[in-house]
């Protein structure tokens, strides 16, 4: 009842635990808190909380128009209802590496297990979209710098995202993931990778857990999870799948609501108000507030 009970300390250390194990992390990309339950309830591994999915909620593009306390909040949100470790997309940092600090300690008091930070400029914009520009070297690492330097707790993961591959090629990305590992990054995020053979490539040239990004429409073919974990990746995010499967479904509903009149045809695709109420532990509320009348009823 009221959410998950697990202190944020110990999700980060079942992050890295898991992480450091034998088995590919699965991460499932939450767009409400709910959702970050149902993910929990499925059996996977992770929770991840994409910047595209938190602007898309707002009904704006993914091109850092959200703020770090948009961010934080909802994090937090998403946090308190799993015991999954929760990763958070923190974008650039939000600003300057001292905003990067910033941004480290109010994620870290949101309660999320880690979060990536990756070298763009700053708007920056989707990953899989052409057009992307990167910062320098120098920039990058002191945003990595920043967040390692800012964490109270060590535990906290801290992974650093690299758009290189998409301006500069593969060479320049291995390049670039190196020197964010020599920061202090504890896990790299190589994004828009074009192949197999490329994650390959990078698990080779670092020694940190890596990423792979699943998401539709982009860059990246759709590999498998064993595919995937064969290679030497580490975890798997699917960034903003649930929200493009949940936002299909309510399309394909008004469209038939518009049409018809009525959704009585939806019914049998919706969940159930009996599935609804057991995500959100409905009865356990039921039985704590006629506990505490119980206790003091006079």
């Amino acid at each position: 009842m009221l959410g998950s009970t697990v202190p944020a300390h110990d999700k980060r250390v079942a992050l890295r635990a898991a992480l450091a194990g034998p088995d590919l992390v699965r991460m499932p990309g939450a767009f409400t808190p709910l959702s970050a339950r149902l993910i929990q309830d499925k059996g996977f591994e992770g929770v991840y909380l994409s910047g595209a999915v938190m602007s898309a909620e707002l009904g704006l593009p993914d091109i850092g128009l959200t703020t770090l306390s948009e961010v934080a909040g909802r994090a937090a949100q998403v946090a308190a209802m799993t015991d999954l470790p929760v990763l958070v997309d923190a974008d650039t940092g939000f600003g300057e590496p001292m905003n990067v600090a910033r941004t480290v300690q109010a994620l870290e008091d949101a309660g999320v297990a880690g979060l990536h930070l990756e070298d763009q400029v700053n708007p920056k914009r989707c990953g899989h979209l052409d057009g992307k520009q990167v910062v320098d070297e120098t920039t990058a690492v002191r945003r990595v710098a920043a967040a390692v330097g800012a964490r109270r707790d060590g535990d906290l993961l801290i992974m650093a995202r690299t758009d290189v591959r998409g301006v500069e090629g593969l060479d320049a990305a291995i390049r670039r993931s190196k020197a964010l590992v020599d920061a202090g990054a504890d896990a790299l995020f190589p994004e828009a990778l074009t192949s197999l053979a490329e994650y390959e490539a990078v698990r080779a040239a670092v020694d940190v857990p890596i990423l792979a990004n699943m998401t539709e429409f982009g860059k990246t073919e759709l590999f498998t999870c064993a595919q995937l974990a064969d290679v030497g990746v580490d975890v798997v995010i699917f960034p903003v799948s649930l929200l493009r499967v949940a936002l299909g479904a309510v399309e394909r509903a008004l469209d038939e609501l518009a049409a018809t009149g009525t959704l009585a045809g939806q019914v049998g695709r919706m969940q159930t108000r009996a599935r609804l109420y057991e995500l959100l532990d409905y009865a356990g509320y039921t039985q704590f507030d006629a506990g505490v009348a119980a206790a003091h009823d006079d």
